[in-house]
């Protein structure tokens, strides 16, 4: 059954009815670029589960509105549910949250926005939920550059209808120590290696983590041991303990700068680097997000955690945070998103690209 476009709530659930955990967006794909296929001011193109549609109406701007079809798998969420009445609906379900809202949105505008004030790129792309290496923005980049050219990069996930600029950096690394085994009775015979992980947890405990102002906007920084393993058994003096340890850092730092803090953060221990991803500066003073700030009004927020607002950063824009949903409610078994959440969005992105 075609997507309804003459209904914004019908939209939306039919969007987060159609199941698109990561690797499983092909329907999903398909559906949207049936209902873009019919626009004659726009142009596509598809790759794998992917879909990108852009005017070419020759406007001295181009700005890229994009977002994920994937989610996080499935926990009794599908389909979805609705409660409240007039302006306090709330759809509820797998995706109502991240990202489906913003997705509702872009496939709305994307059919009446027939000629904006800016020339367009919309942006559908998979993978994002999962490993690095299989994000479909990633893809697109590498295949079709020449497509993610742009003044400005909204990306759509979850900001309660609010700006929020830039994203932190994350790295995570391991740092394993490596003792002796021996019988817990004769433990003077060996050499205990959990015992050995307490330095490295004073240092994660010591550390200054620090709020840092990035162009306006006030990030918080934060280092974790989040995983720990080590020990053979109850009788045993532990011969290794390695503890994965999370970083995340503000964009006034590059990815180079945040693993040397690091590396003199733990100076003797070895870091085994897991990944790295550098955040990415607000870059709100730059004249397209600037227009976009003052279009939609409010204050603007500092990101808090990794998005692919990095990414457009990378490929040299700068990008911003705006879509419905409370990013609290992410992944999370009872996710839901006001429908007004989606009006603000729709709202504040006409006014921009019609004014």
């Amino acid at each position: 059954m075609p997507l309804p476009t003459d209904n914004l709530l019908g939209l939306f659930r039919a969007i987060v009815d159609i199941e698109s955990v990561s690797h499983n967006e092909r329907q999903l794909a398909d559906e949207v670029e049936a209902v873009l296929r019919d626009c004659p001011h726009l142009e596509l193109l598809r790759d794998g589960d992917a879909l990108m549609a852009r005017t070419n109406l020759g406007r001295s701007e181009r700005i890229i509105i994009a977002g994920h079809l994937d989610t996080v798998p499935v926990d009794g969420n599908l389909p979805s549910t609705v409660t409240g009445t007039g302006d306090r609906i709330v759809v509820h379900g797998r995706g109502t949250c991240d990202m489906k809202g913003g997705l509702a949105c872009m496939v709305w505008l994307a059919q009446r926005l027939t000629s904006p004030n800016r020339d367009i790129t919309w942006v559908f792309y998979d993978c994002e939920e999962i490993e690095d290496t299989a994000n479909g923005l990633r893809r697109l980049a590498s295949n079709h550059a020449d497509w993610l050219r742009a003044d400005l990069a909204v990306l759509m996930e979850p900001t309660s209808a609010q700006i929020e600029g830039g994203c932190q950096g994350t790295m995570r690394f391991d740092i394993t120590t490596t003792g002796v085994a021996a019988h817990s009775a004769r433990s003077w015979l060996g050499h205990n290696a959990i015992h050995d992980i307490a330095d490295v947890l004073e240092r994660i405990r010591g550390f200054d983590a620090r709020q840092i102002d990035v162009d306006g906007l006030v990030y918080r920084e934060g280092l974790n041991a989040t995983l720990i393993n080590g020990g053979l058994a109850s009788n045993v003096v532990p011969p290794s303990c390695t503890v994965q340890i999370n970083y995340r850092f503000a964009p006034d730092k590059s990815g180079e700068q945040a693993l040397a803090l690091m590396t003199e953060v733990f100076a003797g221990w070895t870091l085994q680097l897991r990944d790295l991803s550098p955040g990415a500066r607000p870059g709100l003073d730059q004249p397209a997000a600037a227009a976009f700030v003052r279009a939609v009004g409010g204050q603007p927020r500092p990101k808090y955690g990794w998005t692919d607002v990095a990414r457009f950063a990378s490929l040299g824009m700068p990008a911003v945070n705006f879509g419905p949903a409370d990013a609290g409610k992410a992944h999370a078994v009872d996710e839901e998103c006001p429908l007004a959440d989606l009006d603000a969005c729709v709202d504040a992105l006409q006014r921009w690209l019609s004014a």
